[in-house]
């Protein structure tokens, strides 16, 4: 994926290092435990965010199977880890979201609240599905490649989902001019942070 496609498709405003694929696929184990991490706090915010706006119909419609399709994720890549006889490990702390979730609105107008949580979502989402398209080109396994074309193509799916889901509930001016504050901020994470191998952040 060049800058170009990056920034027509997912928005992103700065491309990954492409360092950080070799240095991925030097760090198998760690990618995938922190990949399967990765997709069970997905479930786990869609369910966060179900219970918290459980009065708005199509959002607890939509993201209901989203749920079922993370913590499957979360199955599929703890069943990688099995086969090739490694162990999942430990959450590490993800710094990039840390970095991420300091933006987030925490007072003030409700609505910018439930805003910022759509878009931090739709954000950690594009960065991933970014990523994983990366390990899809990157990767000399070409099992592996094609194990993450499948995520990357999910992931996809989800962005756009909480972006639309956003623009159903507010208007669209206001959530465009505050997702490009988000991929501003998110820009500048992503120049401070270290690149990692372990981390698919």
């Amino acid at each position: 994926m060049n800058e170009l496609d990056v920034k027509n498709i997912l928005g992103l405003k700065l491309p990954t290092d492409p360092r950080w694929v070799n240095l991925a696929g030097m760090s198998l184990e760690e990618i995938l435990t922190d990949h399967a991490f990765c997709e069970q706090k997905a479930a786990t915010t869609c369910i966060s965010i179900i219970q918290k706006y459980a009065d708005k119909e199509k959002l607890v419609r939509e993201l209901a199977p989203i749920v079922t399709e993370e913590w499957g994720h979360f199955r599929q890549v703890l069943a990688e880890l099995h086969k090739r006889g490694l162990k999942l490990g430990r959450q590490r702390k993800d710094e990039y979201v840390n970095k991420l979730l300091e933006f987030e609105r925490k007072g003030g107008n409700p609505e910018e609240r439930f805003l910022d949580k759509l878009l931090l979502s739709a954000l950690i989402e594009a960065r991933s599905c970014e990523r994983f398209k990366r390990l899809s080109e990157g990767l000399t396994d070409e099992y592996m490649r094609g194990f993450y074309r499948k995520f990357m193509e999910s992931e996809a799916g989800h962005y756009t989902l909480f972006i639309e889901l956003a623009e159903h509930y507010l208007p669209k001016d206001r959530v465009r001019a505050r997702w490009q504050e988000w991929l501003r901020y998110e820009a500048e994470v992503m120049q401070e942070l270290q690149i990692r191998g372990d981390r698919v952040h």
